[in-house]
């Protein structure tokens, strides 16, 4: 319960310094008087199926009460988890048709060859069982440690009470149910205004380390009830993720089982191309994603500051986020951010082997406002008001590298000897 009232006081505070677009109102999870509220047409659940953990939920189920439009990425990490390649084939067999999505922690079938992608199709073969639905209309996604066999006696019971624990009303637990190292469960709904009513958007992530999404361990699973065909919801999702999950780093490692799904019931109201409620919903779906991937970032392994890397002045944004990434995963610049050393070396360093173009007499370095350097090398700050703005939970480091027009913003976080003390003892 603690960790639960920190994680909920962290998810509060950051939707208050959050600029949210004009027509979306945020819920947050007890806003509105619930544990989480799903869109109309959704309700999910969790149990303890004991697949690693002891006494924690670690198997859970997101369910439709009809067909859905869905669109999902995935890793691109080559090494994908069985989970990933066919939940992939079964978006492409249902054309984009969806009723379920299941999910457990503490295991990721990956790397488990042919038995692993019999447990994966066994898992949706059981959630269509109880459903009364198709196979190919589950989602399947896994997280934990790789390299070993599901406990599938375990999963298939686990699966069997999942029906049972589903509430529209109660989101939480299956927040909870999805976590590995992470300390708090992160789940946000918004109410987005348009021209034609509301929809409601709401969504689920998880990940604390192996962090570093390019797809895209990262999962999240949304919902919606708007009415949205299944390819313009890819495109839509697909655009989102750029500058949402894809921005953000812990440790510079991409999962073998990252994804991000997204699925809408069409309760509400038609959102159709090219008109201002698609760019409306684009909006909100982006600012939910970036939310939740912030929380990420705050809830890394180790982690204690949550960091925004911009870079701005690239002779394009390539090069803006090529340097932009590479300060982020840094580890000596995600060191000295730990130990609160205005160190501008380091981040001058990582943007020099980034591969990004520019002249090193042009940068220009600030924390939040305070310049720290200016071009030619003038260093000429106080380290006192640089110490200050470093001792924060959060803040900005910007780095302009010329006049260009190039643009990139990446968030991170620092390194400290606790990310090293979980991931030392992962597996045990």
């Amino acid at each position: 319960m603690e960790k639960l009232n920190k994680g909920l006081k962290v998810i509060h505070e950051l939707s208050a310094a959050t600029p949210w677009p004009a027509s979306v109102t945020p819920m947050s999870a007890e806003s509105d008087g619930t544990a989480g509220f799903w869109p109309e047409g959704f309700s999910s659940g969790a149990v303890d199926a004991g697949i690693k953990y002891s006494n924690r939920k670690d198997l859970m189920l997101l369910s439709a009460d009809g067909p859905c439009s869905a669109a999902a990425v995935f890793t691109t990490n080559l090494c994908c988890a069985a989970p990933v390649e066919l939940s992939r084939y079964h978006l492409q067999l249902s054309s984009g048709s969806m009723r379920a999505l299941v999910c457990n922690s503490g295991n990721a079938n990956a790397a488990t060859g042919a038995r692993g992608m019999d447990d994966a199709r066994a898992m949706a073969a059981a959630v269509a069982s109880e459903l009364a639905i198709k196979p190919e209309e589950v989602v399947v996604a896994s997280t934990g440690v790789i390299g070993q066999l599901l406990p599938m006696e375990k999963v298939l019971n686990g699966i069997k009470a999942l029906p049972s624990s589903l509430q529209r009303d109660s989101a939480l637990d299956a927040a909870r149910a999805i976590m590995t190292t992470d300390t708090f469960p992160k789940f946000f709904s918004l109410k987005v205004q348009l021209s034609v009513g509301s929809v409601r958007l709401s969504g689920m992530a998880k990940g604390s380390g192996m962090i570093c999404p390019n797809m895209a361990t990262m999962l999240a699973f949304l919902a919606t009830d708007a009415s949205v065909d299944p390819t313009l919801l890819q495109k839509a999702l697909h655009d989102a993720n750029r500058s949402s999950f894809n921005a953000i780093t812990v440790d510079g490692d991409t999962s073998t089982n990252d994804m991000a799904a997204i699925l809408a019931s069409g309760t509400a109201p038609e959102i159709l191309a090219d008109s201002q409620d698609y760019t409306l919903f684009c909006e909100a779906l982006e600012a939910l994603m970036t939310f939740l991937a912030k929380l990420i970032v705050i809830d890394g392994e180790g982690a204690t500051k949550l960091v925004e890397i911009i870079v701005e002045g690239a002779a394009d944004d390539r090069d803006a986020e090529l340097a932009a990434r590479t300060i982020a995963q840094s580890s000596l610049v995600k060191t000295a951010i730990h130990g609160e050393d205005a160190n501008w070396g380091r981040v001058v360093a990582a943007a020099g082997r980034s591969g990004a173009s520019f002249n090193q007499n042009e940068l220009e370095l600030f924390f939040n406002d305070l310049i720290i350097l200016k071009p030619g090398f003038i260093a000429d700050f106080s380290e006192e008001a640089a110490a200050e703005i470093m001792a924060k939970n959060s803040y900005s480091i910007t780095l302009r590298l010329g006049r260009g027009t190039g643009y990139a913003k990446v968030w991170g976080c620092d390194l400290s000897k606790e990310y090293v003390d979980i991931n030392g003892s992962y597996r045990s």
